[in-house]
Protein backbone atom coordinates (compact mmCIF):
# COMPACT_ATOMS: atom_id res chain seq x y z
CA UNK A 1 0.00 0.00 0.00
CA UNK A 2 1.23 3.51 -0.78
CA UNK A 3 -0.18 6.78 -1.50
CA UNK A 4 0.69 9.31 -3.93
CA UNK A 5 1.07 13.34 -3.61
CA UNK A 6 1.76 15.64 -6.01
CA UNK A 7 1.78 19.42 -6.15
CA UNK A 8 2.58 21.84 -8.59
CA UNK A 9 2.31 24.97 -6.68
CA UNK A 10 5.71 25.29 -6.82
CA UNK A 11 5.56 29.37 -7.13
CA UNK A 12 2.48 30.21 -4.76
CA UNK A 13 3.99 29.78 -1.24
CA UNK A 14 6.79 31.48 0.62
CA UNK A 15 9.58 30.02 0.40
CA UNK A 16 10.96 32.74 3.37
CA UNK A 17 8.41 30.99 5.50
CA UNK A 18 8.45 27.51 4.32
CA UNK A 19 12.57 27.79 4.81
CA UNK A 20 11.64 27.95 8.74
CA UNK A 21 8.91 25.55 8.72
CA UNK A 22 11.67 22.64 8.10
CA UNK A 23 14.22 20.65 9.32
CA UNK A 24 17.83 22.43 9.36
CA UNK A 25 19.46 19.83 7.72
CA UNK A 26 16.74 20.15 4.66
CA UNK A 27 16.76 23.78 4.85
CA UNK A 28 20.69 23.31 4.39
CA UNK A 29 20.39 21.37 1.80
CA UNK A 30 18.23 23.70 -0.12
CA UNK A 31 20.22 26.58 0.30
CA UNK A 32 22.86 24.63 -1.65
CA UNK A 33 20.42 24.95 -4.91
CA UNK A 34 21.83 28.04 -6.74
CA UNK A 35 18.27 29.28 -8.47
CA UNK A 36 15.61 29.81 -6.44
CA UNK A 37 13.15 27.15 -8.54
CA UNK A 38 15.53 24.69 -7.22
CA UNK A 39 15.00 26.13 -3.68
CA UNK A 40 11.82 25.77 -4.06
CA UNK A 41 11.33 22.40 -5.65
CA UNK A 42 13.55 20.90 -2.52
CA UNK A 43 11.35 22.71 0.36
CA UNK A 44 8.04 21.75 -1.18
CA UNK A 45 8.93 18.13 -1.14
CA UNK A 46 10.05 17.73 2.14
CA UNK A 47 6.61 19.42 2.86
CA UNK A 48 5.11 17.26 0.84
CA UNK A 49 6.97 14.45 2.92
CA UNK A 50 5.26 15.67 6.23
CA UNK A 51 2.42 16.06 4.88
CA UNK A 52 2.11 12.78 4.04
CA UNK A 53 3.62 11.27 6.99
CA UNK A 54 1.08 13.52 9.23
CA UNK A 55 -2.43 11.73 6.93
CA UNK A 56 -0.73 8.25 6.60
CA UNK A 57 0.74 7.42 9.62
CA UNK A 58 -0.19 10.35 11.88
CA UNK A 59 3.74 11.58 12.18
CA UNK A 60 3.82 14.96 13.31
CA UNK A 61 7.12 17.69 13.29
CA UNK A 62 10.35 17.47 10.67
CA UNK A 63 11.88 14.11 9.78
CA UNK A 64 15.61 13.30 10.10
CA UNK A 65 16.40 12.09 7.08
CA UNK A 66 19.42 9.95 6.26
CA UNK A 67 21.13 8.24 3.05
CA UNK A 68 21.75 4.77 2.79
CA UNK A 69 24.83 3.82 0.54
CA UNK A 70 23.73 4.10 -3.30
CA UNK A 71 22.14 7.63 -1.59
CA UNK A 72 18.52 6.96 -0.95
CA UNK A 73 16.81 8.20 1.62
CA UNK A 74 15.38 7.08 4.85
CA UNK A 75 13.65 8.01 7.78
CA UNK A 76 15.76 7.67 10.89
CA UNK A 77 13.25 7.22 13.38
CA UNK A 78 11.25 5.07 11.26
CA UNK A 79 12.83 2.30 9.33
CA UNK A 80 9.91 0.50 8.32
CA UNK A 81 8.13 3.52 6.88
CA UNK A 82 9.78 3.61 3.02
CA UNK A 83 9.36 7.30 0.78
CA UNK A 84 10.52 8.71 -2.25
CA UNK A 85 10.46 12.03 -3.70
CA UNK A 86 10.67 13.94 -6.90
CA UNK A 87 10.60 17.38 -8.57
CA UNK A 88 11.08 18.33 -11.56
CA UNK A 89 9.97 22.20 -12.67
CA UNK A 90 6.51 21.63 -13.34
CA UNK A 91 5.76 19.48 -10.33
CA UNK A 92 7.31 17.60 -6.97
CA UNK A 93 6.10 14.36 -6.60
CA UNK A 94 6.41 12.05 -2.84
CA UNK A 95 5.22 8.78 -2.03
CA UNK A 96 4.88 6.88 1.15
CA UNK A 97 3.81 2.99 2.49
CA UNK A 98 4.71 0.16 3.93
CA UNK A 99 7.31 -1.07 1.12
CA UNK A 100 10.37 0.35 -0.73
CA UNK A 101 9.02 2.47 -3.22
CA UNK A 102 10.28 4.66 -6.40
CA UNK A 103 9.03 7.65 -7.39
CA UNK A 104 10.12 10.17 -10.80
CA UNK A 105 8.24 13.09 -11.65
CA UNK A 106 10.05 14.38 -15.15
CA UNK A 107 8.45 17.19 -17.76
CA UNK A 108 7.49 16.33 -20.77
CA UNK A 109 9.52 18.13 -23.24
CA UNK A 110 10.92 17.84 -26.92
CA UNK A 111 11.78 14.37 -27.63
CA UNK A 112 15.63 14.21 -28.20
CA UNK A 113 16.42 11.03 -31.05
CA UNK A 114 20.04 11.42 -29.24
CA UNK A 115 18.76 10.82 -25.79
CA UNK A 116 16.55 8.28 -26.56
CA UNK A 117 18.92 6.64 -28.99
CA UNK A 118 21.13 6.56 -25.31
CA UNK A 119 18.98 5.32 -23.07
CA UNK A 120 16.53 3.20 -24.43
CA UNK A 121 16.30 -0.40 -25.78
CA UNK A 122 15.72 -1.32 -29.20
CA UNK A 123 12.21 -2.34 -28.60
CA UNK A 124 11.68 0.90 -26.23
CA UNK A 125 12.78 2.92 -29.13
CA UNK A 126 10.39 1.11 -31.65
CA UNK A 127 7.52 2.20 -29.46
CA UNK A 128 8.79 5.17 -28.74
CA UNK A 129 9.42 5.74 -32.64
CA UNK A 130 5.77 3.85 -33.46
CA UNK A 131 3.78 6.44 -30.93
CA UNK A 132 1.85 9.18 -31.55
CA UNK A 133 3.25 10.71 -29.13
CA UNK A 134 6.95 10.29 -28.96
CA UNK A 135 8.05 12.87 -26.28
CA UNK A 136 5.45 11.24 -24.01
CA UNK A 137 6.61 7.58 -24.41
CA UNK A 138 9.80 8.32 -23.90
CA UNK A 139 9.21 10.34 -21.02
CA UNK A 140 6.89 7.61 -19.56
CA UNK A 141 10.03 4.89 -20.28
CA UNK A 142 12.49 7.63 -18.45
CA UNK A 143 10.40 8.03 -15.28
CA UNK A 144 9.80 4.19 -15.32
CA UNK A 145 13.37 3.75 -15.59
CA UNK A 146 14.38 6.54 -12.73
CA UNK A 147 11.72 5.42 -10.42
CA UNK A 148 13.22 1.98 -10.39
CA UNK A 149 16.56 2.77 -9.84
CA UNK A 150 15.41 5.16 -6.73
CA UNK A 151 13.16 1.87 -5.82
CA UNK A 152 16.56 -0.23 -5.86
CA UNK A 153 18.93 2.84 -4.14
CA UNK A 154 20.79 2.58 -7.20
CA UNK A 155 20.68 5.90 -8.77
CA UNK A 156 21.50 6.75 -12.32
CA UNK A 157 23.97 4.72 -14.05
CA UNK A 158 25.52 4.52 -17.51
CA UNK A 159 23.74 1.48 -18.72
CA UNK A 160 20.09 2.77 -18.86
CA UNK A 161 18.93 0.21 -21.69
CA UNK A 162 18.40 -2.62 -19.66
CA UNK A 163 17.03 -1.11 -16.43
CA UNK A 164 13.88 -2.24 -17.09
CA UNK A 165 15.02 -6.29 -17.80
CA UNK A 166 13.37 -6.84 -14.41
CA UNK A 167 9.67 -8.59 -13.46
CA UNK A 168 10.02 -8.19 -9.82
CA UNK A 169 8.26 -4.79 -9.90
CA UNK A 170 5.19 -2.97 -10.98
CA UNK A 171 4.99 0.53 -12.45
CA UNK A 172 1.82 2.93 -11.86
CA UNK A 173 1.84 6.04 -14.35
CA UNK A 174 0.16 9.17 -14.27
CA UNK A 175 0.06 11.43 -17.33
CA UNK A 176 -0.80 15.24 -16.66
CA UNK A 177 -0.91 18.26 -18.71
CA UNK A 178 3.02 18.94 -18.27
CA UNK A 179 4.56 16.20 -16.64
CA UNK A 180 4.01 12.03 -15.74
CA UNK A 181 5.11 10.51 -12.31
CA UNK A 182 6.04 7.26 -12.42
CA UNK A 183 5.65 4.64 -8.82
CA UNK A 184 7.66 2.09 -9.05
CA UNK A 185 6.77 -1.33 -6.08
CA UNK A 186 7.02 -4.36 -5.28
CA UNK A 187 5.20 -7.11 -7.62
CA UNK A 188 2.98 -9.02 -5.35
Amino acid sequence: MYRLYISTEIQSFSLDDALQEISAERREKALTYKFEQGRRECVLAYLLLKKALKETFGIEGNPVLIEQEGGKPVLKDFPNIHFNISHCKEAVACVVGDEPLGVDVERIREYSEQLAHYTLNEEELQEVQNSAYPAKTFIRFWTMKESLLKYTGQGIRDDLKTVLNTKDVIFDTQEEKDFIVTVCRKAR
